[in-house]
């Protein structure tokens, strides 16, 4: 937009009142879209304005609407019902799809979507474009060789993805809200072993990790943003115990310091943890791992580092 255009700045909306407006609107769509947090940041430009013009009325009305936001927060953090959003990376292959070959997308679902319920949704939608029978859902997620795919189909590759964050990013990421807000970094695992089977014993089970990085950060206008980097990073069988003790660690931390407590949530982690039924769980990573010294020094770093997760756990 320029000045210099005619009409420009003539506008209804150019002026201070048809700012506050359409921030006052803005606010009101982030509050039905549960963005209460960002309901604050709108009034933060508004409510200077309606001071200098002593608009007492406006001014009561915005601190009541922003009360309602706070009260919302704090109902929904002690209530854990929050939605914002299920993302799905969605990769395309084949001739077919023109400028879209080899491109790769994160798409926005909303928050109970499940992998089936978009896999349907893009089949049918490209069937209709390309005929039922040219189009093809790739069902894992390891890394597609185009040379093995037939040149007259078109293939689509969709896997369940989660926001992403360093170490250092955590500390800024404190809340549910945060942690789902502005987010343009997303991971996925695909599990497999040197023999090329996706599963197999706890000594030779390796992971890949894919982080993907988008255009733009989420929310935002549009639901699907393209990849425009991504970084791969492979986890070596002992690292893998590592990185599920971790996780078991979490998950009994929050069954444990849940509010109000969960009997139930409790017990189900820790039968998943703990059961003696469990087949690779903490005893048997225990007895793979941990039973002897490992005989390459390189290993002996992260040796250490399960037996401290164990420590941890066991403390929990």
């Amino acid at each position: 937009l320029s000045p210099d255009e005619d009409g420009i700045c003539s506008g209804r909306y150019f002026s201070e009142s048809g700012l506050v407006g359409l921030l006052e609107q803005a606010a009101e769509l982030f509050s039905t879209g549960g963005l209460y947090e960002t309901v604050n940041e709108v009034y933060k430009i508004v409510i200077p304005i309606l001071e200098a013009h002593r608009d007492f009325r406006k001014l009561t009305l915005t601190h009541s609407k922003l009360q309602k936001a706070f009260d919302s927060i704090i109902n929904k953090v002690f209530g854990q019902k929050r939605m914002f959003g299920t993302y799905f990376r969605v990769g395309f292959y084949g001739s077919k799809f023109g400028d879209l070959d080899e491109q790769e997308f994160v798409y926005k679902e909303p928050a109970i979507t499940k992998l089936p319920e978009i896999s349907h949704r893009l089949e049918g939608f490209y069937g209709q474009c390309f005929g039922e029978d040219a189009v093809e859902v790739i069902k894992d997620s390891a890394p597609v060789d185009k040379r093995k795919l037939d040149p007259n189909k078109a293939y689509i590759q969709i896997t369940f993805v989660e926001p992403y964050f360093d170490e250092y990013e955590m500390k800024d990421r404190v809340t549910y809200f945060e942690k789902n807000f502005n987010i343009c970094r997303f991971m996925y695992t695909t599990p497999f072993t040197m023999d090329g089977r996706p599963r197999g014993e706890l000594s030779e089970q390796y992971k890949r990790n894919t982080i993907l990085t988008t255009m733009h950060a989420f929310p935002y206008i549009k639901t699907r943003i393209s990849v425009i980097q991504r970084e791969e990073f492979i986890l070596t069988p002992i690292e893998v115990a590592i990185e599920d003790m971790r996780k078991k660690t979490q998950e009994l931390t929050a069954a444990t310091n849940q509010e109000p407590p969960d009997a139930k949530m409790l017990q189900m982690v820790l039968q998943g943890s703990v059961g003696a039924t469990v087949n690779q769980g903490p005893l048997e990573v225990a007895q793979v791992f941990l039973a002897e010294i490992p005989a390459d020094p390189k290993l002996y770093r992260h040796h250490n580092k399960l037996r401290l997760c164990f420590k941890e756990f066991i403390m929990r």
